[in-house]
């Protein structure tokens, strides 16, 4: 199994940096909280397509975020491969891209994750079992990232992208464990880690809005 290039991902990010600083003005919070080193799986809120490039853009270490197959279409999705991103079909249970993302992290690498599993409202309301998975069966902490101002309409040149220079928030929260140290993967276990994640994603995201005003 051909795992994603971490020298791909770096590139990515360096792309981010450059896309993300150059059309908008992000504003990063907590990024002393991220890990150095070690795997770490990044929970990211999701309410508009660039989300993703924000997080990959202003994050401190490289992030190969599991993407809908739908977004490897032709050069993008060339692009995509080259950069280290991972191909999910969210349809079935895609055993390649949870090798994959399995394999990021026992590597100490850092997978990103959208865990409502599309875009939403970006609240948390509503999470898959996927990140729970990822976290229990691997044993990396989760990182909660919340991405505010994103979906703002008013003043957009561009449909579907937030109006160009507008502050973007991403707020980098403290690490925690998934699961309850057992190490158990049985269904009950990850419903039981799914709950805990929502109530500890939930929260930052309040303390997120608070901390920024959004």
């Amino acid at each position: 199994m051909n795992l994603p290039s971490e020298k791909g991902a770096e590139v990515g990010r360096r792309i981010g940096v450059g896309l993300m600083y150059g059309l908008f003005r992000p504003r990063v919070l907590g990024s002393w909280r991220v890990p150095a080193t070690g795997p770490v799986i990044f929970a990211v809120n999701h309410s508009h397509n660039i989300d993703g490039p924000m997080v990959m853009g202003v994050a401190p270490r490289p992030t190969h975020f599991l993407i809908k197959k739908e977004a490897f279409v032709g050069p993008l999705g060339r692009f995509l491969t080259g950069i280290g991103q991972l191909k999910v079909d969210r349809r079935s249970t895609d055993r390649t891209a949870i090798g994959q993302a399995l394999g990021v992290l026992d590597s100490g690498g850092v997978l990103g994750i959208f865990p409502e599993g599309t875009r939403g409202e970006g609240d948390f309301a509503s999470l898959r079992a996927g990140l729970a998975y990822f976290a229990v069966r691997s044993g990396a902490p989760i990182v909660p990232v919340a991405v505010l101002g994103s979906s703002q309409r008013r003043g957009r040149l561009i449909k579907g992208l937030p109006p160009l220079r507008s502050r973007v928030d991403v707020v980098f929260g403290d690490p925690f464990e998934a699961g309850d140290g057992s190490g158990r993967r049985t269904r009950k276990a990850l419903d039981e880690a799914t709950e805990r994640i929502q109530k500890q994603l939930t929260a930052h995201l309040e303390n997120a809005r608070r901390l920024t005003g959004r």
